[in-house]
């Protein structure tokens, strides 16, 4: 190679490397934000306007910079004169990686996406007004933790790992409630939180967290098919195999499995049997193990089978005691179907009749098939909220620290402080995964003073782990909210003491 050849090239070289280097474009969200339209529904008869904010709040660190921001949406009855008395009600989803639009679209919002009276999708896919929403009594910001829906860490200097826990993602959203609240100038509003599943671990600790290090006391907290909140009670702990067999009998009673004279009767005077029966009966058989006398044991898997739809071999085979995983299996395995976890009212079709779970999740994928078309359509589209990131369903948030939850406790003594604060309850009976006879069983255990009692409420639908999918509950299950709000608030200058 001629010497003007090899200086030619040198030069070229030295060219591009002393050109400036393009930096690489990320999507991105911007930190604070906010967009506003207003529009208007009628509820119960009465037409409310309301205002609809969406954007991002920050979310930020030890040294008060920014961290990341968190994606909401902000609804507020505009034809209000004082707000000092209008309730605002913070709603938060599970997971803990799902986005808040389970509620936001299902449940109390102006706004609903278009599925069947049974919550089936349909299409096209869409949203249209809710007449049950409870934006006639109370305003409602929907909230995503990081890495759901549009949220996410911002500062690149920051792992995102910090909010996955039990205790950060409590620690973090207290702090940005409060800045919410205080933006929003709602000091003097009556206050409440709403979760669902997961959630209502979030919120059992923000109670706690918001009222012991933000001064923050609360009306109340609605727990929306909660959790076993990390309580640890001297009896079975919640979610038990024991405590599902209730939920076994709703099952076998919505899909006709059970003897006709269980199957002739009402759903909720069977349950209320079935109840008695695990406590008095069934826990007390199951402590007694392997040591169990031989006609005690055939006798409880006969009783167990009648109420729960199954053979007794099945049930001994379980040692009396059968998991939920192995009952979505079976119950319909005849027909060649399994049941829904999250809402066993549902149909699944495995590749294989045989085996021990089933091969997806029957309810989970059809409310997918609805939800997701209709939060990027309703965002995007109609309230204008532009953005290249993908809304996160579901999340990446692991690993999830669960180390240290106390979350049942914290909202326990935030009650036991505070004689404002109300709680109420709500889960369907065809709730596989934290199952309503468990959740009666938490809150017993909130309730294990008897000064608190008037204080807690429970709730029953003929549904699954989102009862307000089902039309005639999602009325009913709005009702009941509407009626805690307005319950939970003291007339005025009424003190807050025992």
């Amino acid at each position: 190679m001629s010497p003007l050849r090899l200086r030619g090239l040198s030069v070229l070289w030295l060219c591009l490397v002393l050109l400036p280097t393009a930096h690489a474009q990320k999507r991105t969200l911007p930190v604070d934000t906010a967009i506003t339209s207003t529009d208007r529904v009628t509820v119960k008869g009465e037409e409310v306007p309301y205002r609809v904010t969406t954007g991002t709040q920050p979310v930020y660190g030890d040294d008060d910079t920014v961290n990341a921001a968190l994606h909401y949406t902000y609804y507020e009855r505009t034809d209000v004169d004082d707000r000092s008395r209008r309730p605002i009600v913070v709603s938060f989803n599970g997971g803990p990686g799902s986005g808040s639009l389970w509620m936001h679209l299902g449940y109390t919002s102006p706004k609903h996406l278009t599925i069947s009276s049974e919550g089936y999708p349909v299409q096209p896919y869409g949203v249209e007004d809710n007449p049950h929403s409870i934006i006639d009594v109370a305003d409602i910001v929907y909230v995503n933790p990081v890495n759901t829906g549009f949220s996410r860490v911002v500062d690149d200097e920051v792992d995102e790992e910090e909010y996955f826990g039990v205790n950060a993602d409590v620690e973090y959203l207290a702090d940005w409630i409060d800045t919410f609240v205080s933006r929003q100038e709602r000091w003097p509003s009556p206050k409440y939180l709403i979760g669902e599943s997961y959630g209502t671990t979030r919120v059992s600790g923000l109670a706690g967290e918001l009222q012991n290090r933000h001064w923050m006391y609360l009306n109340g907290v609605i727990l929306v098919s909660p959790t076993g909140l990390g309580m640890e009670p001297a009896g079975p702990s919640p979610r038990s195999e024991a405590l599902k067999l209730p939920y076994y009998a709703a099952t076998a009673w919505y899909h006709e499995q059970l003897p006709q004279d269980l199957q002739s009767r009402d759903l909720t005077d069977l349950l209320a049997e079935v109840e008695d029966y695990t406590v008095e009966e069934y826990i007390p058989a199951l402590t007694r193990g392997g040591f169990i006398a031989d006609d005690r044991r055939q006798e409880v898997a006969q009783q167990v089978a009648r109420y729960a739809g199954l053979s007794e071999q099945f049930v001994l085979d379980h040692n009396l005691a059968v998991p939920a995983s192995a009952y979505w299996k079976e119950l319909l395995q005849d027909e060649g179907h399994t049941v829904g976890r999250l809402d066993s009212r549902y149909k699944g079709l495995d590749v294989k009749n045989a085996g021990d779970r089933y091969d997806y999740p029957a309810e989970l994928t059809s409310w997918n098939h609805a939800f997701a078309p209709a939060i990027n359509h309703y965002l995007r589209s109609e309230l204008g909220f532009e953005t290249d990131l993908k809304y996160n369903v579901f999340g990446s948030v692991y690993p999830w620290d669960d180390e240290n939850n106390d979350t049942g406790e914290h909202l326990r003594q935030a009650m036991a402080q505070n004689p404002y604060l109300h709680v109420m309850v709500q889960s369907g009976y065809y709730d596989g995964a934290t199952d309503y006879f468990s959740a009666k069983y938490v809150m017993w255990q909130l309730g294990s003073r008897s000064h608190l009692r008037d204080r807690l409420r429970f709730e029953g639908y003929r549904s699954g782990h989102m009862m307000y999918l089902r039309e005639e509950d999602l009325a009913t299950s709005n009702q009941h909210i509407r009626e805690f709000i307005q319950e939970s608030i003291p007339e005025a200058g009424m003190p807050a003491k025992y």
